[in-house]
């Protein structure tokens, strides 16, 4: 029997389906950075299509099939139009149309893409047998129903703050947070964008910040925290409340 999903670097792959799942992309980070002043190269967008080439090689070496791939919301930075997000995402469509059909790619949308410049409608959820791919900014009726038994949500930039005894060395470590909320299973995936490791659910304070999930801060101390090593070793850090 194959597993159920895999965490393969920054995403989610359900080998079953051949869904593969990738987190708030934040396309136009960088290029938003430069508008305000931070003078950093623009190369995202390359370091993106690097980063999945890496991530589909490992799929093949696997022997598995990608047949859909599944973009969770957050696919863009700016708010407003921004028209170099649209020339930066198309690029990245352009590489990934090379292993999937545009039929198989889903846009998901998030609270960031308030335009849909990528001519396809984007879909508040997506649905195959009982799993459910949405943001996670706000739910909808047809996730919550009972045959849906797998939430798989992005939004949270999920990683966890990692330190040495003496407290001494601090590292943050993007990460996967699995656990179960309203009687289903919840896979969290952290952020593809990586100029920026995300928000550290360990940290003290964390609990305090406003509620910016459908998943409340309460419920995330009883998930487990998983980190996806430079060597793609999946690492077992057990529940948030204990880290």
């Amino acid at each position: 029997m194959e597993q159920k999903f895999v965490f393969i670097d920054k995403t989610v792959f359900f080998p079953e389906y051949g869904i593969l799942v990738i987190g708030d992309l934040h396309v136009g980070y960088e290029h938003s950075l430069r508008d305000s002043g931070v003078m950093i190269p623009e190369s995202q967008t390359d370091d993106t299509i690097k980063n999945l080439q890496e991530i589909i090689n490992e799929i093949k070496r696997q022997n598995w099939n990608i047949k859909k791939i599944v973009f969770l919301g957050d696919i863009k930075h700016y708010f407003g139009y921004e028209w170099k997000e649209r020339v930066y995402f198309n690029k990245i469509l352009d590489f990934l149309r090379k292993y999937v059909k545009d039929s198989g790619i889903v846009l998901i949308k998030g609270n960031h893409d308030k335009f849909d410049f990528s001519g396809k409608k984007m879909k508040n959820y997506f649905i195959k047998d009982g799993i459910a791919f949405f943001h996670g900014h706000m739910s909808y009726n047809q996730v919550s129903d009972e045959k849906i038994k797998i939430w798989v949500i992005g939004h949270l930039h999920p990683s966890i703050m990692l330190s040495d005894k003496q407290n001494i060395k601090r590292e943050k470590y993007k990460c996967f947070l699995v656990g179960e909320f309203n009687s289903r299973e919840v896979i969290i995936v952290p952020s593809f964008l990586g100029i920026i490791e995300g928000t550290s659910v360990n940290e003290e304070g964390y609990e305090n910040e406003k509620e910016f999930s459908i998943i409340p801060h309460d419920a995330i101390k009883s998930f487990n925290a998983y980190v996806v090593d430079e060597k793609g070793k999946v690492l077992d850090f057990g529940k948030v409340r204990k880290l």
